[in-house]
């Protein structure tokens, strides 16, 4: 579903393809995770695939990163965030749901692969490549990305020195360390 939503999307992407997006990581068998027969050379050298880790925070932060599309781990959300770059969201479980709608319908910084209360349907690779194209190559998506600008200069003004971020930070190491906790 996802390699063919990004292919189909047309757009340029890097898929980091971990060990942990296998099936079972805990059965002690070695395996390498199987996308679509010719699937790299038809994407070409507008798509890269990463087998193992990458820096996501470089890469969230390089000019030319347009989207990036997250299950909405509060991490990934923040970096994002930080970073100005609008999120397809796409969350499975725990607190993702709630961090995808933060991030869709309050701050208005990313787009839902699909809607979440709709817990029966099944992502399809139309969706994928849909939300790709609004959230890239559509005036909506210029729109999110000036939104996820602003959220950005936010964000960073709120963790620089002066900033509420860094003052509550700076307030809880005091506290800790003042009483020799």
């Amino acid at each position: 579903v996802l390699a063919a939503g990004l292919e189909g999307s047309g757009q340029q992407f890097i898929w980091v393809v971990r060990e942990a997006d296998k099936a079972n990581v805990f059965d002690g068998e070695e395996r390498r995770v199987e996308l679509p027969a010719g699937f790299e050379k038809r994407v070409g050298e507008r798509g890269m695939v990463v087998r193992e880790w990458a820096p996501q925070p470089e890469i969230l932060a390089h000019p030319s990163t347009g989207g990036f599309l997250s299950h909405c781990g509060w991490n990934s959300c923040t970096e994002s965030m930080k970073m100005g770059v609008p999120i397809a969201a796409w969350p499975m479980h725990s607190d993702q749901p709630t961090n995808a709608v933060f991030i869709t319908e309050i701050l208005r910084v990313g787009l839902p692969v699909r809607k979440w209360a709709e817990t029966a349907e099944v992502v399809t690779a139309e969706m994928v490549e849909d939300v790709l194209r609004r959230l890239i190559a559509s005036e909506e998506g210029v729109e999110i990305r000036k939104r996820a600008e602003e959220v950005a200069a936010i964000v960073r003004g709120a963790t620089e020195e002066g900033g509420t971020s860094r003052l509550e930070m700076d307030s809880f190491i005091a506290h800790i360390t003042r009483d020799g906790l």
